[in-house]
């Protein structure tokens, strides 16, 4: 992963419900991001038509569409098979279903460059979300259940896992660098989180192990968003540096 360039680990998520709008945003920073992730909310809108259109429009960059599957194992293998034909790079699964799911996901992906990523615990959640989900108190910390959601997810085959950045540094620690850590819930210093609760600023997470971090708001709301993906560019390219100083992974 040391090889990917700073702003090749930017995911940008459109957000927005029309094509139109993704594809300005796209136009915009398909020189200063290196992803582009495409949501429920534009696919339900615009279908996989959207995909290509922006694959066309930066076919430099690479497509992660975030769908978070979660159904019966079957029903998601089918779904996984007709994103793959898409070739988008990257596609989210659901881990608490447990290894059947996962496993059926994997296959799914098999012989295509898609990869498939298991979604631990989402960063909106906290210690009392979980518990009032009635997750298992041995897993009430989300460390704990990330840890072992993304052994799950190691066991069946994925690619890698999304997990907050204030749990990156426990999975890389376990699973060294051949697997991928995607970590959204990144704000500035100084942002509001908003719908956040576990939340990092692109250095920690970058630091603490994650190889993509999913930036938003902070590019998206910024007066200039192509100086505030340079900014960011910036942060992730000294904590690699400080990582590799620190021998962090």
């Amino acid at each position: 992963m040391n090889l990917i360039s700073p702003q090749n680990r930017i995911i940008f998520p459109l957000d927005v419900p029309t094509p139109d709008e993704a594809l300005g945003l796209v136009d915009l920073l398909k020189d200063r991001v290196g992803v582009f992730k495409i949501g429920l909310e534009l696919f339900t809108a615009c279908g996989p038509s959207v995909v290509k259109e922006v694959k066309a429009k930066a076919p430099g960059a690479a497509v992660f569409l975030d769908m978070k599957f979660h159904d019966i194992p079957e029903t998601v293998k089918g779904a996984m098979k007709r994103a793959a034909g898409l070739n988008v790079d990257f596609v989210t699964v659901h881990c608490d279903e447990g290894r059947g799911l996962l496993k059926a996901v994997t296959e799914a992906c098999a012989g295509s460059p898609t990869k498939a990523l298991g979604v631990t615990v989402l960063t909106s959640l906290s210690e009392e979300d979980l518990s009032e989900a009635g997750v298992d108190p041995k897993y009430k910390n989300p460390a704990s259940l990330v840890l072992h959601r993304a052994r799950l997810a190691r066991v069946a085959g994925c690619a890698g896992v999304v997990c907050s950045g204030l749990e990156a540094s426990v999975v890389r620690a376990e699973f060294g660098e051949d697997f991928l850590i995607v970590t959204p819930g990144i704000r500035s210093a100084d942002d509001d989180a908003g719908d956040q609760k576990r939340t990092t600023t692109p250095y920690e997470a970058i630091l603490n192990g994650a190889d993509y971090i999913v930036v938003g708001r902070p590019i998206r709301n910024a007066p200039d968003p192509v100086k505030a993906a340079q900014k960011i560019s910036s942060e992730i390219e000294r904590a690699l540096k400080n990582r590799k100083i620190c021998g962090n992974f």
